[in-house]
């Protein structure tokens, strides 16, 4: 079996959040490169959209970060960096934003904004993990929310 201790599991999700976001940006930006999403779009979109996602996936983060750290020194397995609430979200998203490209309903001006904001608040969700990996005892103040939290 693949279990780790339990403080590593939050190097696994800050990976595994890293990894998402960096594949929802790429087609983001590859929807971008296509030049069908209006420059407004872009410019209001993408931040609007990183704001959003980003409150939420802080306070995931946070949440996910205390409920490993309460695990203690156990080894567990790999895959406990999420709850089963957390994959069953995770798989909803990913169904819903797979099925929306492939039967065409959403275009491809949208999937430009809405990924590239996206992915870029999962990938700073990814860093998250990790920063509460290395600052154990601390506190971290979030530069874009200002909200701070004990690590």
């Amino acid at each position: 079996m693949f279990k780790v201790r339990a403080c590593n599991l939050l190097i696994v999700a800050g990976a595994v959040w890293l990894a998402a976001g960096v594949n929802i940006v790429r087609l983001g930006i590859l929807g971008c490169l296509a030049g069908t999403a209006p420059i407004l779009a872009l410019f209001i979109g993408i931040p609007a959209i990183f704001l959003i996602f980003h409150i939420m996936f802080s306070k995931l983060v946070g949440k996910h970060a205390d409920r490993i750290r309460s695990y203690g020194d156990n080894r567990l397995l790999v895959l406990r960096f999420f709850d089963a609430k957390g994959y069953l979200i995770m798989a909803f998203m990913m169904s819903a934003g797979i099925g929306l490209r492939a039967f065409g309903v959403v275009p491809d001006w949208f999937v430009a904004f809405f990924y590239t904001g996206l992915g870029t608040a999962l990938m700073l969700a990814g860093v998250g993990f990790l920063v509460h990996f290395h600052y154990r005892g601390g506190q971290i103040v979030c530069p874009v929310t200002k909200r701070t939290r004990l690590a």
